[in-house]
C-alpha cells in the first residue's frame, strides 16, 4: 500500500512542488490549502491523478482527516511581506493555531511531521552567515513580527511535541527560493524585478540596494526538502543557495536578462528589513549529503521565461 502524506498550503508556490514529489515517489498525496495566497491552477494538473486528493481547508480550524496518513507536512502560512501584512491575524493563526492542528493529526494518526520554518526566525541577523544555532534578532512588535513570530512559535511547539509526545518531527529553514510558479505579484525581490523589467516598467530598489540576499532555486529546495523528510534529524535545518548578491546587483542583472529598457528607482526601506541573508549549509552538505545544483542563471533564465506566460 502507498503511504499517504498530508500536505498543509499544497497549493501553494512550494507546498505544489511538494505535491509533485511525493507523488512522483509513489505516495498517495491529500492537498489542504484555503487559497488565501494559493492557487488551484498549481495543482490543476493533478486532478486526474487517482492518488491526489485536494481539500480546500483552513488549518486554523480543526482537521479532520479519517484516512490512515503516514506524513504530515505543514506548509501553510502566508509568506510574502506583503502578504502577512495584509493577513497579519490569520499569519499569526496558521503559525499558532495551525501548527498546533497540524501536530495534533500527526499524533493521532502517528505520523512523520515536517514544518516549513523560514530564515526570518533569525530577523536582521547580528551573525553572518547564519548557522542553526543563531537564536535571531527578532522585533516581535515590528511589522514582520507577524510572521517571524509565527514561524518561531511553530518550531518552538513543534519541538515540544518532540520531546514531550516523542513525535517524529522534522523543521526546515527555507531561505529565500524561487522559479516557476511564484506568483507574478508575490512581491518579493526576483517576482517584483521579472514582472517590472519584462513591462519596461520602474524596477523599485528598497533603500539603495546595499542590502544581500541568498537566492535558492526551487528544484534544489525540494530536493534538500524531501532529503529531510526522509532523514532522521530533529533539529532544524537551514536549506537554501549560500551564493550571496546585493539587491541592487539582482536587479540590473534581471534588467540585462530580459533587455529590459527599465530604470532602477529607490524606494525608502521597510522597516526591520534584513540587511543580510545567508545560509550557512554546513549541516545540510553533512547529514543530507545536499548542496545546491542549479546557478542563479540558470534558475533566473527558467524563471523569466515563466514569467512571459
Amino acid at each position: 500500500m502507498p503511504k499517504t502524506a498530508l500536505i498543509t498550503g499544497g497549493a501553494g508556490f512550494l507546498g505544489s512542488y511538494l505535491c509533485d514529489r511525493f507523488l512522483a515517489e509513489g505516495f498517495k498525496v491529500i492537498c489542504m490549502d484555503n487559497l488565501i495566497t494559493g492557487s488551484l491552477s498549481n495543482i490543476s494538473r493533478l486532478e486526474s491523478n487517482p492518488n491526489f486528493t485536494f481539500i480546500n481547508h483552513d488549518v486554523s480550524k480543526h482537521i479532520d482527516i479519517k484516512e490512515p496518513i503516514d506524513y504530515v507536512l505543514h506548509f501553510a502560512s502566508p509568506a510574502s511581506p506583503i502578504d502577512y501584512l495584509k493577513y497579519p491575524i490569520q499569519t499569526l493563526k496558521v503559525g499558532s493555531l495551525g501548527t498546533h492542528n497540524a501536530l495534533g493529526v500527526a499524533k493521532e494518526k502517528k505520523a512523520r511531521f515536517l514544518l516549513a520554518s523560514t530564515s526570518e526566525i533569525y530577523g536582521d541577523p547580528q551573525i553572518h552567515p547564519q548557522p542553526e544555532s543563531y537564536y535571531g534578532h527578532v522585533n516581535c512588535i515590528g511589522p514582520r513580527g507577524v510572521y517571524d513570530e509565527a514561524k518561531r512559535f511553530a518550531e518552538a511547539i513543534t519541538m515540544a511535541y518532540h520531546k514531550a509526545h516523542g513525535l517524529d518531527t522534522r523543521i526546515v529553514r527555507i531561505f529565500n527560493t524561487y522559479g516557476p510558479r511564484i506568483r507574478k505579484q508575490d512581491g518579493r525581490a526576483i517576482p517584483n524585478f521579472i514582472s517590472q523589467a519584462l513591462k519596461n516598467e520602474p524596477i523599485t530598489v528598497y533603500g539603495k540596494g546595499d542590502q544581500t540576499r541568498s537566492f535558492c532555486y526551487v528544484s534544489d529546495l525540494i530536493e534538500g526538502i524531501f532529503l529531510l523528510s526522509q532523514s532522521d534529524i530533529h533539529d532544524p535545518v537551514n536549506i537554501g543557495n549560500p551564493v550571496e548578491l546585493k539587491i541592487i546587483d539582482m536587479a540590473k542583472k534581471i534588467i540585462k536578462m530580459t533587455g529590459s529598457k527599465s530604470k532602477i528607482i529607490h524606494n525608502p526601506l521597510p522597516q526591520d528589513d534584513p540587511k543580510v541573508r545567508q545560509p550557512d549549509i554546513t549541516k545540510a552538505k553533512k547529514l543530507l549529503n545536499w548542496n545546491p545544483k542549479i546557478d542563479l542563471e540558470q534558475g533566473l533564465k527558467e524563471t523569466i521565461e515563466w514569467f512571459k506566460y
